[in-house]
């Protein structure tokens, strides 16, 4: 991305874990790389090594969406640095978690890790799903194939696929309804 420059609202799926991981309480950087190695709790959604949750640290803090708010000691000696969401970017992560994602293929990642951090930042889901189900149904209906024509695999996989996230979606909105 050398040379590109991304407005405010285009974060890395990285930047947005960690600013939402941030969102109800301040943390330091070595709590948020354990949460998103491969074998955490959001890393099993979107996974960061070490280097990159620092990197997202970074940018989060340059775009003035995270600012630090104090210290507290290590475990193996130094401080860390505990950081915590600004009002901006509080604003910003609530405007991004209620936006459905725009293509299919990004419905395992993205979408998945905006329900993870909604749920982590107790932040209700109902009007995600519900607009993830309009999008869904834009895409199935554009993907519908006519009988009688050749089978195209990539678009009836495309088409299966969006009517499982259409069932997932579907069990999401009659779970949180009970």
């Amino acid at each position: 991305m050398v040379g590109v420059t991304r407005s405010d609202d285009e974060l890395l799926l990285g930047e947005w874990a960690c600013l939402g991981l941030l969102y109800r309480a301040p943390s330091h950087g070595f709590a948020l790389a354990a949460r998103l190695r491969p074998t955490g709790d959001v890393g099993r959604v979107w996974s960061l090594s070490r280097p990159l949750v620092y990197r997202s640290i970074d940018q989060l803090v340059a775009r003035g969406l995270v600012h630090t708010v104090g210290e507290e000691p290590g475990i193996a000696g130094g401080n860390r640095t505990l950081l915590a969401d600004t009002r901006s970017g509080r604003a910003q992560l609530r405007r991004w978690l209620g936006r459905p994602v725009l293509h299919l293929r990004d419905l395992r990642s993205e979408l998945l890790l905006k329900l993870v951090l909604a749920d982590e930042c107790g932040i209700g889901t109902a009007p995600l799903v519900a607009a993830q189900r309009t999008r869904v149904i834009e895409l199935s209906d554009a993907l519908a194939m006519p009988a009688g024509e050749p089978i195209d695999v990539v678009a009836l996989w495309r088409s299966e696929a969006s009517h499982a996230a259409l069932r997932f979606l579907d069990q999401l909105a009659t779970r949180a309804a009970e």
